[in-house]
Order: C-alpha cells, then sequence, then structure tokens
C-alpha cells in the first residue's frame, strides 16, 4: 500500500476516534440536559379550574422540598398521586386534575427537584426521593391512593409502589428503563456506561404488589411500544394492557385514558373490598 495512503487512512481513523470521544464527553456532561426538559413557566391555579385545590409545599429529609397542588377526594373516592412526564412543570396539565376533581377524584401533583416549581437539582436519586415525600406526606391525609406515572414519571412511580402501599397502579408510556431508551436512540453509544440516572423500572415493578394497568401507543415515537409491553410483561399482579393503535406518547388523553384508569381503579377498589 502506497504510504501516502496509509497515512491518509491512519489519519481518518484518528479524526473518527477524535469525533467520537468528542461525542461521548458532550453526552456525558450534557447528559441531563439531554434527559430533562427543565423550560417553561408554573401556572397559577387561578388559571385553572381547580376552585378547591392549593398550593403546597412538602418537605424531604434532606431540607429540600417540592412545590405541587393537592386537592382532596369526595366522600368515598380515591386520591391520584400523579408523576409527571419529563417536560416543563406539573401545572401545564392541569386538566387532566380537572378532570379528576370533576369526578370527585381527590390529587397530589408536583413538580420533581430541578423543574420550574421546585428549587434544586434534578437526578434520580432526588426524583425517587421527592416520589417517596410526596407519597408520604399525602398518604398522612388518610385517603385510599392509587399511583399515576406517565411517561419518566413511570419511574418514580413504579419504584415508590414498590416501597409503599397503594390501591393501583397505573403506568401511561412507561419505559422498561431510561437507559434502553437512550439505547433505542443513540445505539452508538455506550449509554450503559455513560448515563446516571437510569431508572430501573424493570427491576422494581417485580416487587410491586398492586394490581397494575399499563397503556401505550403504536406510534409512540418517544419511548418505543415495545416498553410498555416489557413492563406489564414483569407486573406480577397484571390488570390490562392496553395498547392504542396509531398513536404517539402524548396522545393517550384524547384517546379515553381517563375513562379506562376510572374503570380501573373502580375494578381495583372492588378487589379490596371497598
Amino acid at each position: 500500500m502506497n504510504k501516502w495512503l496509509r497515512r491518509a487512512l491512519v489519519g481518518v481513523l484518528v479524526a473518527v476516534v477524535v469525533v467520537y470521544v468528542a461525542i461521548l464527553a458532550i453526552v456525558y456532561v450534557f447528559q441531563r440536559d439531554l434527559q430533562y426538559d427543565r423550560s417553561g413557566r408554573v401556572f397559577e391555579l387561578s388559571e385553572t379550574k381547580l376552585s378547591g385545590a392549593e398550593l403546597v409545599t412538602i418537605p424531604n429529609l434532606d431540607g429540600s422540598s417540592i412545590t405541587g397542588w393537592y386537592q382532596p377526594p369526595a366522600a368515598g373516592k380515591l386520591l391520584i398521586l400523579y408523576f409527571r412526564g419529563n417536560a416543563q412543570s406539573f401545572s401545564r396539565e392541569h386538566e387532566r386534575y380537572e378532570a379528576f376533581v370533576q369526578a370527585g377524584y381527590g390529587f397530589l401533583a408536583f413538580d420533581y427537584r430541578g423543574f420550574p416549581a421546585s428549587p434544586g437539582e434534578v437526578t434520580e436519586a432526588h426524583v425517587l426521593a421527592d416520589g417517596l415525600a410526596a407519597y408520604d406526606w399525602v398518604k398522612a391525609k388518610g385517603y385510599p391512593i392509587v399511583i399515576w406515572g406517565r411517561s419518566l414519571g413511570s419511574g418514580p412511580a413504579t419504584y415508590v409502589a414498590s416501597q409503599r402501599e397503594s390501591d393501583a397502579l397505573l403506568l401511561e408510556t412507561p419505559f422498561d428503563s431510561a437507559v434502553a431508551v437512550a439505547g433505542d436512540r443513540y445505539g452508538f453509544l455506550p449509554v450503559d456506561l455513560l448515563m446516571s440516572d437510569q431508572y430501573h423500572v424493570d427491576q422494581w415493578i417485580k416487587d410491586v404488589t398492586e394490581p397494575v394497568y399499563v397503556a401505550h401507543g403504536t406510534a409512540d415515537r418517544t419511548i418505543g411500544v415495545a416498553h410498555g409491553e416489557r413492563v406489564y410483561a414483569l407486573a406480577p399482579n397484571k390488570d390490562e394492557l392496553w395498547i392504542e393503535p396509531g398513536a404517539d406518547h402524548t396522545d393517550l388523553w384524547a384517546r379515553g385514558i381517563w375513562e379506562r384508569a376510572e374503570a380501573f381503579f373502580v375494578r381495583s377498589e372492588a378487589k379490596l373490598g371497598r
């Protein structure tokens, strides 16, 4: 081989390695900016139809706190502990909470640390601790609790359900792990080595004794439907797997998940004799 050709090939190889290492470094340093969208504003309760809800601050054991909205349920109804996804503030989903309240359900929804309503740094450890703090705070109110986790929220929702007692666990567009989702997107990178916040739902779900309902869409481009199918397969106490044809990541509310959720909660309560 011509020595100039050899030098050119070595030069190309070195350039490829340098670029690849640079990509690894950028992904590692900025991984949480890629994983979490902490932009957006916090809606005021006065901008919603939640006339009976209140702004609450929930303390953590380490002295930090999280901020959310809380409303107790009507007599004989459940309280929904809602774990939001990874984008902007929990308050942007106020139409969901309005539907809960209109049907008589109570709710607690909040921002994890590092998101608009709750100061601090977002990490997996903080998100999980915030989830436990929210559960413990609302459990003290004395109402029966069901847990609803959406997207990223499927991580802390499943973790809390594995550590605490509730009446049901609903997972909307869940992943079996966040690192598996990253692997889907960045298969050319060793994401299992790079990623700090991996959220292993596939491990936690095995310790969940509550009835589990999983909802996913076949056209989900954010978290593929196979993730939801795998989560459901691992659940010890299966209730139902709803796969909606043609639904993308944010379509399930408009496709009727609330009506299905209500029926699931009623089934779960009937099994408990309530």
